[in-house]
């Protein structure tokens, strides 16, 4: 072999190396490259998973609390088409007050109405309780549903005179509050005729009966 084909051998070796050295290099690159994409993809996608549960559980929550406050049940309020009087004479001789909740929601009562006979300063005394030491009561008087508070007249001393109005409040979570009120009824325009004297008032009670019985006219 001549020296001068052993040169142009040993040249296109060199040319074959340098070749296969740069396909190699760029093939890793195109590797790395294509790992990054995945990676950046496999983030997004973690990304946007995470923004959706968030926007999800938002949601969730915010319908928990419409929920909520959907269940809460507001007061009662008196009106002169929702609170009704009428008086049975006899020994059991008493005053019934009754309440309609016209509503179709579910309203609350706390212990008795607040009865203003004449336009007196103070209202009719509790039997159960006085104002200041309350037993508590809570009724939750259903849509369109009725509560009843009575009046015992079954003396002289209870029965009294004939009234000519009364105001009508409906006593607060607290001994010193009061929701709506107050509203008032005037007997004479109703052709009502109810006596009241020295007397006292029930709780609201979901019954007449019971409410009768709370107020010791009933059997």
């Amino acid at each position: 072999m001549t020296a001068r084909r052993s040169r142009h051998r040993s040249a296109a070796y060199a040319a074959l190396a340098l070749g296969l050295a740069g396909s190699l290099a760029l093939t890793g690159c195109n590797s790395h490259s294509s790992k990054k994409s995945k990676t950046s993809k496999k983030s997004s996608s973690s990304s946007s998973k995470s923004k959706k549960r968030r926007i999800i559980g938002g949601g969730a929550a915010a319908a928990g609390a419409g929920t909520a406050a959907s269940r809460r049940v507001p007061d009662c309020f008196p009106s002169t088409y929702k609170v009704t009087f009428s008086q049975q004479s006899g020994p059991d001789s008493h005053v019934t007050v009754k309440f309609k909740n016209t509503t179709s929601r579910d309203c609350k009562l706390y212990n008795a109405p607040l009865l203003r006979f004449n336009n007196a300063k103070s209202p009719l005394p509790l039997l159960q309780g006085t104002p200041g030491h309350l037993d508590g009561t809570r009724l939750t008087v259903p849509a369109h549903g009725y509560a009843y508070a009575v009046i015992p007249t079954n003396s002289a001393a209870t029965k009294g005179t004939e009234q000519k109005s009364v105001a009508i409040d409906f006593m607060g979570v607290s001994a010193s509050s009061v929701t709506h009120g107050p509203a008032t009824v005037n007997f004479a325009e109703k052709r009502l005729h109810l006596s009241v004297g020295k007397t006292k008032v029930t709780n609201w009670t979901s019954s007449i009966h019971g409410a009768q019985l709370a107020a010791g006219v009933g059997k």
